[in-house]
């Protein structure tokens, strides 16, 4: 398929899971539209002698919960905070400051984004003004120039405001990330790891080697169905191997609780993904009409997981989609 023509057929794609995105999230809106503007509790839990995080809600972003749907993290040392992920709105990432200031006055030097979804980077804009250097991987200058970019944030302004509002904007990161590489603050060790196209084309994982813990982003889902829109699954699957080989005793992920058991704990993204793939890939080869191969489907072994009703079929359709591609 020409370039053009590939770069057009992903474009419409896009446009259709969010289409279908936003019915979900409006939906939910309306059924919160009378909780509490205050949003839900944001609580910070210590993960080693240095991190700490705040875990969102296992839930669709709405007005009500301020876009609080993703994890975030941060790590004190002798000369800054580094925070990793930015939270889904501009006032989460407010409240994740003022729950830092709590522990420590050090002002926050960086902040890493492990990729470039909206529930983990629409908070960028207030590390930023507070003076903090932005870190991502390089493939998201590609997102941040295109149009699924500005048709999400305009979209988010509708359906999150006022949380989300036409002060809110997208912000570059300062410095880029490409393979592997360290970064140094107050004498503590980050390593940070591109591991996309994954979840998405912008994968980063974060490991702090002192202390054993690995900040994972979303290649692992804890509790919930993963979010697959555009993912390439097959290499979400492989790239699952290079977290495990981190010698970790806790991984952070980005969503869902703290995980002590690395390789039990990604069995469940892994096994999504690999039965996703599985279905609708024989379907894709058999030119089975989608609709009839979801619908013939056992979905049983994940349908009691959390926003299995809201997210499966998308997954199923956008992988579906996906193996008609990779089909010989």
């Amino acid at each position: 398929m020409p370039l053009f023509a590939q770069k057009l057929f992903l474009l419409i794609r896009w446009r259709h899971a969010l289409a279908g995105w936003l019915g979900l999230v409006c939906v939910a809106g309306l059924a919160h539209a009378q909780e509490s503007v205050q949003g839900p509790a944001m609580v910070v839990h210590q993960v080693s002698a240095s991190s700490w995080y705040v875990e969102g809600l296992s839930a669709l972003g709405t007005p009500a919960n301020q876009n609080f749907i993703s994890n975030a993290a941060f790590v004190v040392t002798p000369a800054g905070v580094v925070v990793v992920d930015a939270l889904g709105s501009p006032a989460l990432a407010e409240r994740l400051l003022a729950e830092i200031r709590k522990i420590t006055p050090q002002p926050v030097t960086h902040v890493i984004l492990t990729h470039y979804h909206a529930d983990h980077i629409y908070g960028v804009q207030t590390f930023k003004a507070q003076g903090a250097r932005i870190l991502a991987h390089r493939a998201a200058r590609d997102y941040l120039n295109s149009d699924a970019a500005l048709i999400r944030l305009q979209a988010s302004r509708q359906t999150l405001a006022p949380w989300i509002n036409a002060k809110t904007h997208l912000v570059p990161a300062d410095d880029w990330i490409e393979g592997t590489r360290d970064l140094v603050v107050g004498g503590v060790r980050f390593v940070l790891t591109s591991v996309g196209p994954s979840h998405t084309p912008e994968d980063v994982v974060v490991y702090l080697p002192q202390e054993k813990v690995l900040f994972a982003g979303d290649l692992v889902f804890r509790n919930r169905v993963p979010y697959v829109g555009q993912a390439d699954s097959g290499h979400w699957i492989k790239a699952l191997d290079t977290l495990l080989a981190f010698d970790t005793a806790v991984i952070v992920p980005g969503h869902g609780p703290l995980s002590s058991e690395a390789r039990k704990d990604m069995e469940l993204t892994r096994d999504y993904l690999g039965y996703l793939r599985k279905t609708m890939g024989q379907a894709a080869r058999n030119m089975e009409p989608f609709d009839d191969a979801y619908q013939a489907t056992d979905w049983t072994e994940f349908e009691a997981l959390p926003l299995f009703r809201v997210a499966n079929r998308m997954n199923a359709y956008n992988t579906y989609l996906l193996m008609e591609r990779e089909a010989p």
